[in-house]
């Protein structure tokens, strides 16, 4: 007993201590920024360009595909590419995150959570970016500004604690097992598919709306997307997503305290 709870104290200040090198995440995810657009001109604004072409390309097609409104579609079809984008980067590149920083591993004494928070951070970063896009869209679509806009904010940290748990969990699998990573990697591609990213909820019939209500990646749209065009997620978006957030922030400190020594062996 005196064993597992020493093994526990360890788990936590593993946690506690990466949370506590938020110098090193914020630097290490700023300058995956950097080295990406190394020697460009534009630099990280092409994060911005690309997003802005693919609403107005999407837009246009899908939006005369779906017979929509595009003074509607528009901004539900930009939301909801800015928050997928966040969520699908943050959980594919979370595969990866012990492998890509091993040099990092051998050299310095780094928490494993500190390189999770290093992609929470950079792809944090890439959302503010991609936000500016759907600051256009506003501007175009001549749409209001209103409270309810504050509530991206807990949305949006909600996103980040739960990929900051799962990362942890997807980072373990992968570096366990090196056929996890192209695994996740499809299922997110056909979650994006069954996910209302491009299309509205209420154009699919009635027996099939258990696709969008049991679908988690739904739910966590939803309270981003929905302060964001103006309106308020429901109560349930909310409980599913803390629940889900609580779930996988237990199921990591369960995983770290029993594998936290042999992840080394496994890079």
């Amino acid at each position: 007993m005196k064993t597992a709870l020493t093994q526990f104290a360890k788990t936590r200040d593993d946690i506690t201590q990466g949370l506590l090198q938020w110098r090193i995440w914020l630097l290490l995810g700023w300058q995956d920024i950097k080295i990406r657009y190394r020697r460009s001109y534009l630099g990280p604004l092409w994060i911005t360009i690309s997003m802005i072409i693919s609403i107005y390309s999407m837009g246009f097609l899908y939006g005369h595909l779906f017979g929509m409104n595009m003074h509607e579609y528009l901004p539900h079809l930009s939301a909801g590419l800015l928050v997928w984008t966040l969520i699908a980067n943050m959980i594919i590149e979370s595969t990866a995150a012990f492998t890509e920083s091993y040099h990092y591993l051998k050299q310095i004494k780094l928490r494993y959570t500190t390189l999770v928070l290093r992609i929470i951070t950079r792809n944090t970063i890439i959302f503010l970016h991609n936000f500016l896009a759907f600051v256009l869209v506003i501007i175009t679509m001549h749409l209001p500004v209103r409270w309810t806009d504050l509530l991206i904010l807990p949305g949006v940290l909600i996103i980040m604690l739960t990929s900051w748990a799962f990362g942890m969990i997807l980072a373990i699998s992968s570096t366990r097992f090196r056929d996890f990573s192209p695994i996740v990697t499809s299922l997110v591609q056909v979650c994006f598919f069954i996910t209302p990213v491009i299309w509205m909820s209420r154009s699919l019939p009635p027996r099939y709306s258990f696709i969008t209500e049991w679908n988690p990646f739904s739910h966590f749209l939803s309270i981003v997307r929905e302060p964001m065009l103006g309106r308020l997620p429901t109560a349930i978006d909310y409980f599913i997503t803390i629940g889900i957030a609580a779930f996988f922030f237990i199921l990591m400190l369960w995983l770290l305290n029993r594998v936290r020594h042999q992840i080394i062996y496994w890079i």
